[in-house]
């Protein structure tokens, strides 16, 4: 069964959907997982997600994804901030639903993951810049048990390109209309990434306030002493988000003392998490949509510095399921 509700007061809508194991729950609740679609912080909603019922329904958790503000127009960190929200109206809904408050994990995809991630590092601060809680939710807690990082940007600032050439000066043109000003036209668009913080701005020194912003955003930037443990998959070859940065990622997250494990996928590029219809950045885009399905057993690499064991196994949607029932707990059916 699949409620739908929306989660945040002051943004009505954004919404949630929840979808709930048939029956009876444990006594302590249902262990929740919170998908975050990808879309380059830009595209997709809630809808955008694996088949909730066949992978992870039936094997006894309920399973939620939701909403978030889209950049440019909402830059970061709204989207944590709406995350952070969505956990907490969880947990204040958790007696009404059947939820285990206490066994919550977050998984991502892309620009989901960075979100996922940057939510999990923080959940130890109880007010982020610019976060508004209201009332009824301001003692409940945004911390996570752990967290699925699909081929995430881990450090945006890292993914800049650099502030763009202005085009040659054209032709005069006609003056603009009245009450727009005439900008600067550029070689490129943004990227997502820039996006993300706001946009391209309109010169050099404004261009290095905005990868100080960056740094800011970057999940693996943060401080990090007390991470929730974390399983990273990533294609070899992605051309969206290079593997590096899970590399790094997984590498930084494990000399903090976090477990973190890691598997890169051979061959593989973006968005394999995506059912085949889920067009992650748009019409014609189709990355690695279905793959991971459609190709069970590919080769990959594996380091392991957690207390979840996958034993050599491929990656797969069941070896998500069984990371998140070692660290949520679970229903066997």
């Amino acid at each position: 069964m699949t409620h739908t509700a929306a989660f945040d007061p002051a943004h009505p809508e954004l919404l949630l959907d929840l979808e709930l194991p048939s029956g009876q729950p444990p006594e302590e609740g249902w262990p929740v997982i919170v998908w975050i679609h990808g879309g380059g912080w830009r595209l997709q909603d809630r809808t955008a997600r694996p088949d909730f019922a066949r992978h992870f329904c039936s094997a006894g958790f309920a399973m939620v994804s939701i909403d978030y503000r889209r950049a440019p127009e909402h830059p970061h960190p709204a989207q944590v901030h709406d995350l952070r929200q969505a956990l907490r109206w969880l947990r204040s809904h958790g007696d009404e639903f059947c939820l285990d408050s206490d066994s919550i994990g977050l998984w991502g995809s892309s620009a989901g993951s960075h979100i996922a991630a940057f939510t999990a590092l923080s959940a130890p601060t109880p007010r982020l810049p610019g976060e508004t809680i209201p009332a009824d939710y301001a003692n409940l807690s945004t911390e996570v048990a752990c967290v699925v990082d699909g081929y995430g940007p881990a450090d945006i600032a890292a993914l800049l390109p650099g502030f763009p050439e202005p085009e040659p000066e054209p032709e005069p043109e006609p003056e603009p209309e009245r009450g727009r000003e005439a900008g600067p036209r550029y070689r490129r668009a943004a990227t997502p990434e820039e996006d993300l913080l706001g946009g391209l701005p309109s010169t050099a020194t404004a261009y290095e306030a905005l990868r100080e912003r960056a740094r800011e955003a970057s999940p693996a930037l943060l401080d990090i002493t007390d991470s929730p443990p974390f399983f990273i998959l990533h294609g070899t070859v992605d051309a969206a988000v290079p593997a590096a940065q899970s590399r790094e990622f997984h590498e930084r997250l494990s000399a903090h003392g976090g477990e973190s494990l890691l598997y890169l996928i051979e061959g593989f590029g973006h968005g394999f998490f995506n059912p085949g219809e889920v067009l992650e950045l748009g019409p014609g885009v189709r990355l690695d949509n279905g793959r991971l399905e459609a190709e069970p057993e590919t080769p990959f690499t594996a380091d392991n510095r957690g207390g979840f064991d996958p034993r050599g196994r491929y990656p797969s949607f069941e070896l998500v399921r069984n990371f998140f029932a070692h660290h949520l707990g679970a229903v066997r059916r």
